[in-house]
């Protein structure tokens, strides 16, 4: 009797995002005022907070987020709050206070970008991270 084949099926989840982290010292209202200023975007204030869940679907944390859709480069922004009732959203970062998400992006390059937002006076350091290279992106997800 031959042994019967065994095939494991695996694949890698694709991350359709960019990921900028945010060192800032002021509330988030005041650093989006800033970005809204100096890069002229259009982020506002999300009616719903940013739900962090584990596996089961059960809410771990709720972080203050802000978006902005740009309808002409059909690109998202997502400016979401690292730390909120000593919760964080992405905990390998415990030192970045704010994340920024750039969803579907084809058209913004990010050096430029970062330079641009590092001259946002409530900014004091932005960095690019590769979410693939943090294990609790993977439960990050914008609808």
């Amino acid at each position: 009797m031959s042994k019967k084949k065994k095939h494991i099926l695996s694949f890698e989840e694709e991350v359709e995002f960019e990921m900028i982290g945010i060192c800032s010292h002021h509330s988030d209202y005041r650093l989006v005022w800033g970005i809204n200023d100096k890069i002229k975007l259009k982020l506002t204030k999300s009616d719903e907070d940013f739900c962090n869940t584990n596996r089961k679907g059960e809410t771990i944390s709720e972080h203050s987020m802000y978006t902005f859709v740009d309808q002409e480069n059909r690109l998202e922004y997502y400016l979401v709050k690292n730390k909120s009732q000593g919760k964080l959203l992405i905990p390998e970062k415990a030192a970045i206070d704010y994340f920024l998400f750039l969803c579907n992006n084809n058209s913004v390059e990010l050096d430029g970008f970062l330079r641009d937002l590092k001259s946002v006076a409530s900014v004091l350091a932005a960095y690019e991270f590769d979410p693939q290279e943090i294990p609790s992106t993977e439960n990050i997800v914008f609808n």
